[in-house]
C-alpha cells in the first residue's frame, strides 16, 4: 500500500546515481531509511489503521508526494501513471492518434490542420471538415470539449476509429487506423529576403535538430547568408538537444553548457566543430516565454559573441530535471543539478517566495514596466560575468538580450481583449475560410493577398461581436483614440493571418504577421547593416 510513497522517499534519498544526459536510471531503494523517511511511513500507517473512515490511501500518497516536491523547487513534479504518456508527447516528438489539430466552434469540432504524414492525411481528411460522429457516437453539442476529442481520437497504434464528417453540406465516412503522429518542433521557415533566412523553433524534442538541419539546408540552397532563429515562447525540452542545436553555430571545443549538482559531478558539453552554420551572421529572438533549453542556446550564443540576442529578458530557468520511473508507471521529474552558461552564469531566477510568486513572475514584470522599458530591469552586480569578447552579462534571472524590443501594449484595447476572450478572433476567420476555401479569389496565397481587402472580414467580425454581446466601450475610445486605432490595425492584420493559416497552413500565418512583428523587423534591420 505504501510502495509509492516509499519509492519517492528512495528517489529523494542522498545516494549517488550515474545519470545519462537526459534520463536517470531506475531509482535505487536504500537498505536503511532516515528518521524523516521512517516518520512519513509511520504517519501513513497510522492513518490507514486508525482513521475514523476508510481513507483513500492512493489519493493521500499522491497529495503527500506533491507536497514534498513543492517544498524543493517549482520544477520538481510528480506525474501519475495515467498522465505520463501525454506529458512526454511533446518531448518525444510523436503521439499515437489520427493526426489532426482542431478547434471547437459553437459546439462543433472543426479540423484546423491535418498533420503531414499522419493517418488523417492518408485517408483524405481536410482542413475545415466538421466531425459529426465518432464511432457512431454524436460528436456535437454542449458536452463536447477538448478532453472528449482526446479520449475518442487518440489511442494505440493499429486501432481503428470511424469518423463521420460534414464537408460543404455532404456527410462522408472515414475509417482511420491510428498510428504514430509526428509532433514538429519547427512550425515555419522561410527566406525573409534574398540573403536572410528565418526559422521558428517551438520546442526542443527528439526530432528538433534533424528538423533544424532540414530547414537550414533548404534556406542555404536559396542563398541564405544570415539567419534569424526564433526561440520566443519556446519553453524548452531536452538538455542534450539544446546542446546539439547550439553546436550548429560554434567552432570546435567551445564550451556550450555545463551542469553541476550536489550529487551530480560537473559535466561539460563542448562543440565538436561539425555544425552546419558556424559562419554567417546570426540573430536569436527571445522573450519572457523562452526558457530552459532556449536559454542554453541563447546563453552559448551570447557568451561566445557568436550572434546577437534581440527581444526581451528570458524566463530564467537554470535547473536540470531528470526522470525517475516509479513501479506503478508514474514518474518523478526531479531537479538534480543546475546548468551554467560558458561564462559561468546560472540564470535561474529566485523561487524562495514560493511557487505561486514564481509562476506570477511574468505578471510582475508587466506591472513593473519591464516588458516595455529596459531601464526597469535590475541585475545584481555580484552576478556580473564577461563574454568571450569582454562584454558584461548577468546571471540570476534569465538572459538579457543585446537589443531590447518592448512589448507593444497598444494592441491590447478593451475591445480586442473582449473579442479574444470570446474566441471570435479564431472562430470568425475559420468560419469564413471554411465557406470560401474553393473560391477562385483564394486559389493561391498570392491571389488571397491581392483580394483580401474586398472580403470585409473586419465588418464580419463586428457583426459577430454584436451577436455575442461584445460592444465597443465608446467612453474608452474617447479617452484613448490612438490606442484603439493601433489595436484595430493590428486586429485587421491578425484576421488576415488567421484566414491565411486556415486556408494554406501555419507557415502563411507568419508570412502575414511578420509585417507587424517588431523584434523580427528589428532583427532584419540589424542583419541588413553592413
Amino acid at each position: 500500500m505504501f510502495k509509492k510513497i516509499n519509492l519517492l522517499l528512495a528517489v529523494l534519498s542522498p545516494f549517488t546515481f550515474h545519470l545519462s544526459p537526459c534520463f536517470a536510471q531506475s531509482p535505487i531503494i536504500p537498505d536503511t531509511l532516515t528518521a524523516g523517511q521512517i516518520r512519513v511511513d509511520e504517519v501513513m500507517k497510522l492513518i490507514d489503521g486508525n482513521y475514523t473512515e476508510a481513507p483513500d490511501m492512493d489519493r493521500l500518497s499522491t497529495e503527500a508526494i506533491n507536497a514534498m516536491l513543492k517544498t524543493l523547487d517549482p520544477h520538481s513534479v510528480y506525474i501519475p501513471a495515467k498522465d505520463v504518456e501525454r506529458a512526454n508527447e511533446g518531448l518525444q516528438g510523436n503521439f499515437e492518434g489520427v493526426g489532426i489539430s482542431f478547434q471547437i466552434i459553437e459546439d462543433t469540432i472543426v479540423v484546423q490542420s491535418v498533420i503531414a504524414g499522419g493517418p488523417s492525411e492518408k485517408v483524405g481528411i481536410e482542413v475545415g471538415d466538421k466531425l459529426i460522429r465518432i464511432d457512431g457516437e454524436p460528436a456535437t453539442g454542449d458536452s463536447i470539449n477538448n478532453q472528449f476529442v482526446f479520449n475518442h481520437l487518440r489511442g494505440k497504434k493499429g486501432t481503428v476509429v470511424n469518423i463521420d464528417i460534414q464537408r460543404q453540406g455532404t456527410i462522408y465516412t472515414f475509417e482511420i487506423t491510428r498510428d504514430k503522429v509526428p509532433i514538429y518542433s519547427i512550425d515555419t521557415w522561410f527566406m525573409a529576403d534574398d540573403t536572410i533566412g528565418y526559422i521558428r523553433l517551438i520546442r526542443f524534442a527528439r526530432t528538433s535538430v534533424d528538423e533544424f538541419r532540414k530547414a537550414l539546408s533548404s534556406l542555404q540552397k536559396q542563398g541564405m547568408k544570415a539567419l534569424i532563429l526564433d526561440l520566443r515562447g519556446n519553453t524548452g525540452g531536452f538538455l542534450d538537444v539544446a546542446y546539439n542545436l547550439a553546436n550548429e553555430f560554434l567552432e570546435r571545443n567551445q564550451l556550450i553548457v555545463y551542469q553541476e549538482g550536489r550529487r551530480t559531478p560537473r559535466q561539460n558539453f563542448r562543440s565538436n566543430g561539425r555544425g552546419k552554420f558556424r559562419n554567417g551572421r546570426l540573430v536569436v529572438l527571445i522573450d519572457e516565454g523562452s526558457a530552459s533549453a532556449s536559454e542554453i542556446v541563447s546563453g552559448a550564443v551570447q557568451d561566445w559573441d557568436r550572434g546577437t540576442l534581440i527581444g526581451r529578458r528570458s524566463f530564467g530557468k537554470g535547473l536540470v530535471q531528470r526522470m525517475f520511473q516509479l513501479s506503478d508507471g508514474g514518474q518523478i521529474r526531479l531537479t538534480t543539478a543546475r546548468y551554467y552558461t560558458p561564462s559561468g552564469r546560472c540564470i535561474q531566477r529566485p523561487y524562495d517566495e514560493g511557487s505561486d510568486a514564481y509562476r506570477d513572475d511574468i505578471s510582475q514584470r508587466y506591472k513593473n514596466g519591464e516588458l516595455v522599458n529596459a531601464d526597469s530591469i535590475h541585475f545584481v552586480d555580484s552576478l556580473m560575468y564577461k563574454t568571450a569578447g569582454g562584454r558584461t552579462v548577468y546571471g540570476g534571472g534569465g538572459i538579457m538580450p543585446d537589443i531590447f524590443v518592448p512589448m507593444d501594449t497598444m494592441r491590447l484595447s478593451d475591445y480586442f481583449i473582449s473579442l479574444r476572450g470570446k474566441g471570435l478572433l479564431n472562430s470568425v476567420p475559420l468560419q469564413w475560410a471554411d465557406a470560401h476555401r474553393n473560391d477562385p479569389e483564394v486559389k493561391t496565397f498570392e491571389l488571397f493577398l491581392q483580394n483580401y481587402d474586398r472580403f470585409n472580414l473586419d465588418v464580419i467580425l463586428t457583426d459577430a461581436a454584436i451577436q455575442k454581446g461584445v460592444v465597443r466601450d465608446t467612453e474608452k475610445e474617447a479617452l484613448e483614440p490612438e490606442r484603439t486605432k493601433h489595436s484595430d490595425e493590428y486586429m485587421h492584420l491578425l484576421l488576415k493571418a488567421q484566414v491565411a493559416k486556415d486556408l494554406f497552413g501555419i507557415d502563411y500565418y507568419y508570412k502575414v504577421m511578420k509585417d507587424t512583428d517588431a523584434p523580427y523587423l528589428r532583427a532584419l534591420d540589424f542583419l541588413r547593416q553592413k
